[in-house]
C-alpha cells in the first residue's frame, strides 16, 4: 500500500509538472502565505523555511493544518529573538479544493535583546591568541536575540578547541538566559580548555620501499609541536601530491597520546610506478594538437622520476624527456635534466630547436619559486626566403615565479608574478652575445560573487650587439589567444622588406577584462586587450576589443572570444579565438 501510494504521489507530481506550463501559476503556488506588519524580511524568511511547502489541500485540511503553521511560525520568530508575536490565521476558499490559501497575519511585537555577555577562556588556551581574538561578535549586548548567533559562537570555542590540540576542553558554564516578560537575554560561555596536545614523533610503515630519510623530508614539524589539524593535514597533502603514493592514512588520534603528546603513524600505499597520458585539444593559435606523456614516478628508494612528453600540431611539434631528483624538502625542491626538440613554422618563420640542460628548484623563505638553470641550445631558422642561420647558445638563467590562488580549479581572487632572464657570451661555447629579460604580471578578484576583473601584463626585452644573430626562439612576437586578441597568433612583430614578421627586440602587452556570471558555470565576457612586439619602445601598439564566452568545465575553464582587432595596418581584424587552460 505505502508503495502505491508513492507511486500516485509521484505521479502526480509529475502531472502537475506538465499541467504548470497551461494553468495561472497562482492556481498551484503555496498555500500558506505569511506576511508581516512591518518591514521584517528576515523573519519572513525564516516563518516561510519552518513552514516549509504545503501543497495539494482542501480548504478544511488547511483549517486543520492552521495550528500547526501558526506553532512553526512562532518557532521561527522565537529563533530570532521575537517570543511575543501576535500571528492570526485565516483560510481563503479557491476556485477548486487545491486552490485554497492559508494565511497567517504576524504582528512581531518587541524583540528580546541581550543584556549581558560573558565569553571566558580559561587555562592553557587563554594565553593562545589564536585561540582567543576573532571569536565571533555577535551575539553582543543590545543585539536583538538570535539564537544562531549564539550557537555560533559556542561552536566556533569548541571547533578551535579541537583543530589547536585542546581535547580536554569543556565548558564548565554554558548557557543562554531568556527572561520573555523583560525581554531581556543573557550569555554566558565558560571553557576550561586544559594542556594543549602535541605533536610526536612521525613514523611510517616498513613496507614503504623508499628511503626514510626522503619520506622525513616530508614531515614540517617536529615532535613537541603543538597539536593543528592543519598539520596533519599539510603531510597528508604533501605526501598525496608527491606523486609515489596511491593512498595515504594518518593515525594521530589524541586517544594514542602519552602524557599530551600523539604520536603519528604513518600508512602509505605506493602507487603503480608507470602511467601513460594521452589527449587532443584545440586552439585558435595552433589548431588541432595531440599530446602525450610518459611516467615513471619511482625509479629507486630516493625518489628519483623521469618522463617523456610529446605535442604535435600543424605549427609544432616537440619532443621533451627529463629526469628528476628530489631534494629537501622534496615538496618544492628538486633537480632536473631535461632534453628536448621542437620543429616550428608559424607565419613564415621556420626553426628547428635542440635544447639540453639542468634546473635546479627551490622554494624560497618569502614563498617565491626560484629556479636556476643552465641549458644550451642549438637552433636552425629560416625567416621567410631572406634571413637563415644557426646558432649555438650556452644559457645560465633565473627565474622567480609567484602564484597564489584561493581555490585551484577555478579561483576567485589570486595573482600570478613570474620573472626570467637568461643570457650568452661569444666566450662560452655561444654565437651571440644576448641577454633575455621577460616578466609576467596576471591579477584576478571578484566582487559581489558575479563580477569577476582580470588584468595581464607582459615585458620583455633583448639585449645584443647582433640582432640579425638572435635565434626566433628568443625574441618576441605577439597576437593570439593568449597575447593581442583580434590579431593572428605571432603575426604582431616588425616585419622585413617583404612582410614577413621577424620578431621584436621588446613585448609591451596589457589586457583587462570584465566576466559577468550568468549562470553556473557560465560567464560572459568583455575585454580590451593592448601590445606589440617592436624594436624601438616607441612604436605604435596593436588593440584588441571583444567579447567571450567562458564555460568552467571539470577539466579546468574553455574560453571562446569573439575579437576585432582595430588596427588594420598590423592585420587587425574579426577573429575567433578558442582556448582553455587556467586563467591564472
Amino acid at each position: 500500500m505505502l508503495s502505491r501510494n508513492r507511486v500516485v504521489t509521484t505521479g502526480r507530481r509529475r502531472l502537475l509538472a506538465l499541467l504548470i506550463l497551461w494553468l495561472p501559476l497562482s492556481g498551484w503556488a503555496q498555500q500558506v502565505e505569511v506576511k508581516l506588519e512591518g518591514d521584517y524580511p528576515e523573519l519572513k524568511t525564516n516563518a516561510e523555511a519552518f513552514i516549509g511547502e504545503v501543497e495539494g489541500r482542501n480548504a478544511t485540511n488547511l483549517r486543520r493544518y492552521a495550528s500547526t503553521a501558526v506553532d512553526q511560525a512562532s518557532k521561527a520568530l522565537r529563533a530570532l529573538g521575537y517570543y511575543e508575536p501576535r500571528i492570526d490565521w485565516r483560510v481563503e476558499d479557491g476556485d477548486s479544493d487545491d486552490g485554497a490559501r492559508l494565511i497567517l497575519t504576524i504582528t512581531p511585537g518587541e524583540p528580546v535583546r541581550i543584556t549581558s555577555r560573558t565569553v571566558e577562556i580559561r587555562g592553557a588556551a587563554s594565553r593562545d591568541s589564536r585561540f582567543t581574538d576573532n571569536l565571533p561578535k555577535q551575539p553582543a549586548e543590545g543585539d536583538v536575540l538570535n539564537h544562531g548567533h549564539y550557537n555560533s559562537l559556542r561552536d566556533t570555542i569548541q571547533t578551535r578547541a579541537r583543530q589547536r590540540g585542546y581535547f580536554d576542553g569543556s565548558f564548565v558554564e554554558k548557557s543562554l538566559t531568556v527572561n520573555p516578560e523583560n525581554r531581556t537575554a543573557e550569555v554566558t560561555l565558560v571553557y576550561e580548555s586544559g594542556e594543549r596536545y602535541q605533536l610526536g614523533e612521525v613514523t611510517f610503515t616498513e613496507d614503504h620501499y623508499f628511503e626514510s630519510d626522503l619520506l622525513h623530508d616530508f614531515v614540517t614539524f617536529e615532535p613537541g609541536t603543538p597539536y593543528h589539524t592543519d598539520k596533519i593535514a599539510e603531510l597528508n597533502r604533501d605526501l598525496s601530491s608527491s606523486g609515489y603514493f596511491s593512498g595515504v592514512d594518518i593515525d594521530a588520534v589524541p586517544g594514542r597520546a602519552v602524557d599530551g603528546v600523539i604520536p603519528v603513524a604513518v600508512t602509505v600505499t605506493r602507487r603503480p610506478p608507470r602511467s601513460v597520458g594521452v589527449g587532443v585539444g584545440f586552439s585558435t593559435d595552433v589548431g588541432p594538437r595531440f599530446r602525450a606523456n610518459w611516467r615513471e614516478h619511482w625509479i629507486n628508494p630516493m625518489g628519483h622520476k623521469r618522463g617523456a612528453d610529446t605535442e604535435l600540431s600543424v605549427p609544432r611539434q616537440n619532443v621533451s624527456a627529463w629526469y628528476e631528483l628530489p631534494l629537501e624538502p622534496p615538496m618544492t625542491d628538486l633537480i632536473r635534466l631535461t632534453a628536448g626538440y621542437q620543429r616550428e613554422d608559424i607565419e613564415n618563420v621556420e626553426s628547428e630547436l635542440l635544447t639540453l640542460g639542468q634546473q635546479w628548484q627551490h622554494e624560497l623563505d618569502n614563498s617565491w619559486l626560484q629556479v636556476l638553470s643552465l641549458r644550451w641550445e642549438g637552433e636552425r631558422f629560416n625567416i621567410g626566403d631572406e634571413e637563415s642561420g644557426t646558432s649555438s647558445l650556452f644559457l645560465p638563467g633565473a627565474a622567480y615565479s609567484r602564484r597564489y590562488a584561493d581555490t585551484a580549479l577555478d579561483p576567485s581572487k589570486g595573482y600570478r608574478l613570474q620573472f626570467d632572464v637568461t643570457g650568452a657570451h661569444r666566450a662560452v661555447l655561444s654565437t651571440v652575445d644576448v641577454l633575455h629579460v621577460s616578466a609576467l604580471a596576471k591579477g584576478l578578484y571578484t566582487m559581489f560573487d558575479n563580477h569577476r576583473f582580470l588584468a595581464r601584463v607582459q615585458a620583455g626585452g633583448v639585449a645584443t650587439n647582433s640582432f640579425e644573430d638572435v635565434p626566433p626562439s628568443l625574441r618576441f612576437f605577439a597576437g593570439g589567444d593568449q597575447s593581442v586578441r583580434g590579431y593572428g597568433y605571432e603575426t604582431l612583430s616588425p616585419e622585413n622588406e617583404n612582410g614577413v614578421p621577424v620578431g621584436g627586440r621588446y613585448l609591451l602587452v596589457g589586457s583587462a577584462e570584465y566576466q559577468y556570471q550568468f549562470a553556473d558555470r557560465w560567464r560572459a565576457a568583455l575585454f580590451v586587450d593592448h601590445g606589440n612586439a617592436v624594436n624601438d619602445l616607441f612604436d605604435p601598439l596593436a588593440t584588441g576589443v571583444g567579447i567571450g564566452l567562458r564555460w568552467v568545465s571539470p577539466v579546468g575553464p574553455l574560453r571562446l572570444d569573439v575579437a576585432k582587432g582595430l588596427d588594420p595596418e598590423f592585420g587587425g581584424g574579426w577573429r575567433i579565438h578558442f582556448s582553455m587552460g587556467p586563467e591564472l
